[in-house]
C-alpha cells in the first residue's frame, strides 16, 4: 500500500520533459523490442539481468551518479519468450478471420526482479520515450490494449501497482499463485499458467520411488515459497521423508559472492545428497550465479522448469548440475514454431536491433579487436546450432503460456470487434478502437482452443491442474547438453497410473551409474525393524532384530510381523518356514520301543494270569483270594495296553479314550489291591465263630469294594466326558519349528480329579497294607502290597511335576513311562514272588510244605 501511495504522488507531478531527447541512464535499463500495429500488446520479459558487482556500499556512494549505471547481461534462454510473442503476433496477423483488417503489434520491455527497476520499466512503457515522465504519454495515440508480464508473483504485484491505476488488463505468465486470484486486490490481473497445487505430491512421489528420505529443501523467502514448504513438508511427513536443511533465499538481485559465502556452503555441507529447489529463475538469482567452475558437487538436484536448470550466467563455466531431474509443464508442440526459429537471422531482418544484439552475444562474433560485429558471424548460422544452455528450440512452459496469452488478447479483441460490428450495423457511432478496460468483460469468461489443440481458460476458477513431464538434464562428454523426458506426473490419473518413471533412461551425471542414495540412516535389512532415536526425525533411526517368533521381509519396516501358526522364523528372522508336524508316531524308534514294552508286559501279565488259573487249587493261589487276583491281573493287562492309546496321531476317539481308560483300569487295579489289604485285616479280626465281620470276609465283600471304588471313578469320568471332553489340538508355540499334535484334556480340573482319586485309593491301600504287613500268616502278601504301592506312589508323585514341565511329545512319553512303570511295579512286587514259589518252589505250595514251615518256625 505504501508503494501505491508513493506512486500516486508521483503521477501528480507536472509533466514537462516529454520533448527532451537526451538519453539518460534509465534508457539503458529497459531496451525494447517492438512492432507497430493498429493495436499493441505490451510485454515485460526478463531478457537482461543486471550484473551485480562485489564492490562495497562505500564505493557506490563515492562514485558519480551516472557512473553507477549497471552492466547488463543477456539471459539468452529467455529470448525464446520474445520470439514467441513475435511468432504469435505474426500468426494472428496472417489469420483472415481472427482480427480481419486489423494489425496487431507488440512492445517488449525488460523486466527486472527489483521494485525500483520494474516501476522504471513500467513508467517508461507508459511514457513511450526514454524519459520517465509520470502521468504523461509521449507516444501520441495510445494503441496498447493489454500487458503480458509477471514472470514471477512479485513482478506481477509490482507491475500491478502501477497498471491497476489505468485499468490495463495484465496477463501473468508466471507460476500460478493463489494470492493473485483475489480479484479484490487484483481485479485486472489474469493468470494464464495452470494450477500447480499437485507439484509437491509429484515431487514427493519421485523421492519415495527412489527411496530418498533425507533431502534439502530450497525455496524463495516469500509467500509462494512458504506455501510450497507447507504443502511439501506435509506430503513428506505422510511418507516418512525428512528435510535435513530448509534454506530460504531472499527474493532480490544479489552478487554471487553471497551465495558462495552463505547459501551454497550450507547446501553442500548437508549430509543429504538430494536437493529439492522450488522457485523461479529470477527469484533464485543467487543459485544461478553459484554455478561456479569448481569441482562437481555430489548433490542431485530436483527442480521445476521455473528455475531453469540449464541456464547459467557465464559462457564456458563447468556445469555442476548434470543428472538433475526437473518437472516441466506437459505441453504440445506449437505448429510452425521451430521452423520460425530456424528462419530467424539478423541478416534477413536488419530492422530487428534486439535480434542482432542477441545474435552477437549468443554466437560471440568478435573481430581481431575483440569487438562484436555481425560480419564476423557465419551467414548461415541458426539458432538450432546453439547449445541448450543458451537457446532451446523446444518451446518452454513459460513460452507456451505467453503464446496462449497473446491469443487470449486476440480472441478478446475478436469478441469486442464482433460486438462493435453489430452496434455499427444498427447505426451506432461508437469508435472501433477499444479501450483497455473494455476487454475485462471478455477476458474473464474467455476460453478457446489453441493451434496445438489444447483448451485454454482465462478464468482462473476453471484453470486446469498442471501436468508434468519429468526431464533429466544430461551433459555428454562432447559438451552436448540435453533435456530428456524420463517420466511424467499426471495428478488426475487413477492411482498407480499418475506417476511414471523410466529409471534405465536416467543419466545420473557426476553421481555415477547407480541410483544415488540419500538417507539419514542406513536401511534396516530384512529381519530387523526401525527404532526411532530420541529428539531425531523419523528418518534417523537405528536397527534392532525382530523379537522371537516375528520376521520382517522388507527393508525399513517399523514393526515385525508374526509368522502364521503353521510356520516359524529362521535364524535371520526374514523368512517363515513351514513347521514340522510332530507327535509320538508309532513308526519312530521311541514309539516302537514303548509299544514293544507295553505289549511285552501285557503278554507277561497274561502268562502270570495263565499260571494262576492253572494252579488255582494250590494253597498260595487260594490263600490270596483268587477272584481278586484274576481281576487285578486282567486290569494290569489293560493298564499296559492302554498306553498304546497314547502312541500315534491323536484322533477324536483316542483323545476321548486314553485318559478315561487309563483312569478306570488303574482304579480297578488299585481297588483290587485295596480289597486284598482290607480282606487280610478283616481275616485276622474274625477270631470267634458267629462274628458278624466274618460275612465281609466272603467273596461278596471284596467285590463290593472293587465295584464301589471303581464306580466312583467311572462317575467322575462320565462327568468329565459330558462337560468338557478331551479333543485333538495343535500346539504351534511350545517347540520352535514344530506343530505339536496332541490331545487337549478339555478340563484340567477333571483330569487332576481323576488322578487325585486314583492317588487317594493308592494311598489308602498303602496305609492299610503297611498296618497289616506284620500279621502272622503263611502267605501274607501285605508286605508285597506295601512295597508295590510304595513304588506306585513314588512313580505318580514324580509324574506330576515332570508332566507339568514338559511339552509335546515328551509329555506323552512321561505319561506312558509312568503307566508302564507303575503297572510293572504292581506286577513285579505282588505276583512275581508268588510265581517264583508256584513254578520254582512247588514243594512250598503244598499242605505238607506249609506244615513243615510252621513246625520249623515253632
Amino acid at each position: 500500500m505504501l508503494s501505491t501511495l508513493v506512486l500516486t504522488l508521483l503521477l501528480q507531478l507536472p509533466a514537462s520533459v516529454c520533448r527532451s531527447e537526451k538519453p539518460l541512464c534509465f534508457s539503458k535499463i529497459s531496451p525494447s523490442l517492438s512492432r507497430d500495429g493498429d493495436l499493441v500488446i505490451g510485454s515485460f520479459l526478463p531478457l537482461y539481468s543486471v550484473r551485480a558487482s562485489s564492490f562495497t556500499r562505500a564505493a557506490v556512494f563515492r562514485s558519480q551518479p551516472n557512473k553507477d549505471c549497471r552492466r547488463y547481461q543477456w539471459l539468452h534462454k529467455n529470448y525464446q519468450q520474445a520470439m514467441t510473442i513475435r511468432f504469435a503476433v505474426e500468426e494472428i496477423n496472417r489469420d483472415p478471420v481472427l482480427l480481419p483488417n486489423i494489425s496487431l503489434g507488440f512492445q517488449v520491455y525488460n523486466a527486472y526482479h527489483s521494485d525500483e527497476r520494474t516501476l522504471e520499466s513500467s513508467l517508461q512503457w507508459l511514457t513511450g520515450k526514454g524519459q520517465l515522465v509520470p502521468n504523461f504519454s509521449c507516444r501520441g495515440q495510445d494503441k496498447t490494449v493489454a500487458v503480458i508480464g509477471g514472470a514471477t508473483s512479485a513482478l506481477s504485484v509490482q507491475m500491478g501497482t502501477l497498471l491497476e491505476l489505468y485499468n490495463f488488463p495484465q496477463l501473468s505468465f508466471g507460476p500460478f499463485d493463489p494470492i493473485l486470484s483475489d480479484k479484490t486486490q487484483f481485479p485486472s490481473l489474469y493468470q494464464m499458467a495452470p494450477r500447480d497445487s499437485s507439484l509437491p505430491q509429484g515431487m514427493v512421489q519421485l523421492l519415495v520411488h527412489f527411496k530418498w528420505t533425507w533431502v534439502v529443501l530450497v525455496t524463495t523467502d516469500d509467500l509462494r515459497g512458504e506455501e510450497f514448504l507447507r504443502e511439501v513438508t506435509g506430503e513428506m511427513a505422510k511418507h516418512d521423508v525428512c528435510a535435513s536443511l530448509t534454506q530460504k533465499i531472499p527474493v532480490s538481485e544479489r552478487s554471487h559472492e553471497e551465495s558462495e559465502l552463505y547459501f551454497m556452503p550450507k547446501i553442500i555441507a548437508s549430509s543429504a545428497r538430494v536437493v529439492v529447489v522450488h522457485g523461479d529463475t529470477d527469484s533464485l538469482m543467487v543459485l544461478r550465479h553459484s554455478q561456479m567452475p569448481l569441482s562437481p558437487t555430489t548433490k542431485l538436484w530436483i527442480t521445476t522448469s521455473h528455475w531453469d536448470i540449464t541456464m547459467r550466467p557465464y559462457f564456458g563455466d563447468t556445469y555442476a548440475f548434470s543428472g538433475a531431474l526437473t518437472f516441466t509443464y506437459m505441453t504440445r508442440e506449437v505448429p510452425g514454431f521451430k521452423s520460425f526459429l530456424r528462419r530467424a537471422n539478423p541478416n534477413k531482418d536488419p530492422e530487428d536491433i534486439i535480434l542482432k544484439e542477441f545474435w552477437l552475444s549468443a554466437f560471440g562474433c568478435k573481430n581481431k579487436h575483440e569487438k562484436l560485429e555481425l560480419e564476423q558471424c557465419a551467414p548461415n548460422a541458426s539458432l538450432e546450432a546453439l547449445p541448450i544452455f543458451i537457446f532451446d528450440m523446444t518451446i518452454s512452459g513459460l513460452s507456451y503460456i505467453i503464446y496462449n496469452a497473446v491469443y487470449a488478447v486476440a480472441w478478446a479483441l475478436h469478441a469486442k470487434l464482433l460486438m462493435k460490428s453489430e452496434i455499427a450495423f444498427e447505426g451506432g457511432g461508437e469508435s472501433w478502437m477499444p479501450h483497455p478496460w473494455q476487454l475485462h468483460s471478455f477476458l474473464k469468461d474467455l476460453q478457446f482452443t489453441n493451434s496445438a489443440g489444447d483448451q485454454v481458460f482465462v478464468d482462473e476458477k476453471r484453470s486446469s491442474e498442471a501436468q508434468y513431464d519429468i526431464r533429466n538434464y544430461m551433459s555428454l562428454p562432447n559438451g552436448t547438453e540435453l533435456l530428456v523426458k524420463v517420466g511424467e506426473f499426471i495428478s488426475k490419473a487413477p492411482c498407480g497410473q499418475d506417476f511414471t518413471i523410466y529409471e534405465e533412461a536416467i543419466d545420473w551425471g557426476w553421481l555415477g551409474s547407480k541410483i544415488p542414495c540419500s538417507v539419514c540412516s542406513e536401511s534396516c535389512h530384512p529381519g530387523c525393524r526401525k527404532t526411532t532415536k530420541e529428539e531425531q526425525p523419523v528418518c534417523c533411526f537405528s536397527c534392532s532384530q525382530c523379537p522371537e517368533g516375528e520376521i520382517s521381509t522388507d527393508i525399513d519396516v517399523d514393526h515385525c510381523e508374526m509368522c502364521p501358526e503353521d510356520a516359524y522364523p529362521n535364524k535371520e528372522r526374514d523368512r517363515c518356514f513351514p513347521k514340522v508336524v510332530t507327535f509320538l508316531d508309532i513308526a519312530e524308534p521311541l514309539g516302537i520301543t514303548l509299544a514293544f514294552i507295553a505289549f511285552s508286559f501285557s503278554v507277561l501279565t497274561a502268562l502270570v494270569l495263565w499260571v494262576f488259573v492253572k494252579f488255582r487249587d494250590t494253597p498260595i493261589v487260594k490263600a490270596n483270594n483268587r477272584t481278586l487276583s484274576y481281576t487285578l491281573l486282567i486290569s494290569l493287562i489293560f493298564c499296559f495296553l492302554c498306553s498304546l492309546l497314547f502312541i500315534g496321531h491323536p484322533t477324536a476317539a483316542t483323545c476321548l479314550l486314553r485318559q478315561t481308560t487309563f483312569g478306570v483300569v488303574f482304579t480297578v487295579a488299585v481297588s483290587c489291591i485295596l480289597a486284598k489289604t482290607i480282606m487280610v485285616v478283616l481275616a485276622f479280626r474274625v477270631t470267634r465263630p458267629g462274628n458278624r465281620i466274618r460275612m465281609w470276609v466272603q467273596v461278596r465283600g471284596s467285590k463290593s469294594v472293587v465295584l464301589i471304588c471303581s464306580g466312583m471313578q467311572v462317575i467322575l469320568c462320565g462327568i468329565w466326558l459330558g462337560t468338557s471332553p478331551p479333543f485333538p489340538d495343535m500346539d504351534p508355540y511350545s517347540e520352535p519349528g514344530h506343530i505339536i499334535i496332541q490331545c487337549n484334556e478339555g478340563s484340567n480340573i477333571a483330569f487332576y480329579c481323576v488322578l487325585g482319586y486314583m492317588g487317594f485309593l493308592a494311598l489308602g491301600s498303602f496305609t492299610v497294607a503297611f498296618l497289616a504287613k506284620s500279621l502272622p500268616d503263611t502267605f501274607n502278601e501285605a508286605k508285597f502290597i506295601t512295597f508295590s504301592m510304595l513304588v506306585f506312589c513314588s512313580v505318580w508323585v514324580s509324574f506330576l511335576p515332570t508332566y507339568q514341565s514338559t511339552k509335546g511329545k515328551a509329555m506323552v512319553v512321561v505319561e506312558i513311562f509312568s503307566i508302564l512303570a507303575s503297572s510293572a511295579g504292581l506286577l513285579g512286587c505282588i505276583f512275581i514272588p508268588k510265581c517264583y514259589i508256584i513254578l520254582l518252589k512247588p514243594e512250598r505250595n503244598t499242605q505238607e510244605g506249609i506244615k513243615k514251615k510252621m513246625k520249623s518256625k515253632a
